[in-house]
């Protein structure tokens, strides 16, 4: 199955690891990370195996205080400039039209959208740029607010049923379905149980038909799971994560821990049962 975007096709029959790349003051799981250092992060993260990247210049944790998209674009755009000469795909993390107008402008690859293309112009901004790749991932709510929207009869069934609507209205704007990958939104107006259960059946969401890109990579459910430990510490809990999940059918992982997962999906890749 291919993953179309600005620069690349992507082959997703094989899992692929995003690496993460935070420009913010406050992200959740990283310190503090100006320009230079967010530079070179670009660059060890491609050489420790990562299939593409990630940029990011707003954090999305819950109660998170937003972010102009002017003052975003200022923490991303040298960071793009850089990135875009690695030689990988360029995803930029964003949920902002004026911050997407300027990155695909600038030729990155993917917009990964928290809120799945709902701002006004979205949609039409992404259907004119004929080749991007998109991310659509389900969270209710604002990143501030998002904690009080936890609330569900049955989280997989409400989560396919809001991508496969939103699959529905990207291709009523003339959007392909291969340029789109989809993301349960792990960890986004959701409780530890509810992420939980989507890992448990997360094979339902396959039956959308569009590879699954899956965050779990530090999150505060793994923290919980292991002793309480901090974003930092929570480095094996989020491989393990990962590979659970690309064993559940996951196409694309979102992580911090680039090396780490690379050679743990190694292990995985050489472990599965041969066919034929």
């Amino acid at each position: 199955m291919l993953w179309r975007t600005t620069r690349y096709d992507i082959d997703c029959s094989i899992p692929r690891v995003m690496g993460i790349v935070n420009c913010t003051p406050d992200s959740f799981a990283d310190p503090s990370r100006g320009a230079d250092e967010a530079i070179a992060l670009c660059a060890r993260l491609v050489s420790e195996g990562a299939d593409l990247l990630d940029i990011g210049g707003e954090s999305t944790r819950p109660r998170a205080e937003p972010v102009t998209p002017e003052a975003e674009l200022r923490r991303i755009l040298p960071v793009i400039d850089a990135a875009l000469r690695l030689g990988v795909p360029i995803s930029v993390d964003t949920r902002h039209v004026e911050t997407m107008r300027a990155v695909l402008d600038r030729g990155v690859d993917v917009i990964n959208d928290v809120q799945a293309l709902q701002a006004p112009g979205a949609l039409e901004l992404v259907a004119s740029h004929g080749r991007c790749g998109v991310c659509l991932m389900h969270m209710r709510g604002e990143p501030a607010t998002m904690t009080a929207h936890a609330q569900y009869d049955d989280v997989v069934q409400e989560v396919g049923a809001y991508l496969r609507q939103r699959l529905a209205v990207l291709a009523e704007h003339g959007i392909d379905g291969e340029r789109v990958v989809l993301d349960p939104g792990v960890g986004f107006a959701k409780t530890a149980e509810h992420n939980l259960e989507l890992l448990a059946r997360q094979t339902d969401l396959l039956e959308l038909g569009r590879p699954l890109l899956v965050g779990w990579s530090r999150k505060s459910t793994l923290g919980r799971l292991a002793g309480g430990k901090a974003p930092a510490e929570r480095v094996a809990a989020s491989v393990a994560a990962a590979v659970i999940a690309v064993e559940r059918g996951a196409r694309i992982v979102r992580v911090h821990d680039v090396a780490a997962t690379v050679d743990a999906l190694a292990v995985w890749k050489a472990a599965r049962p041969r066919r034929g």
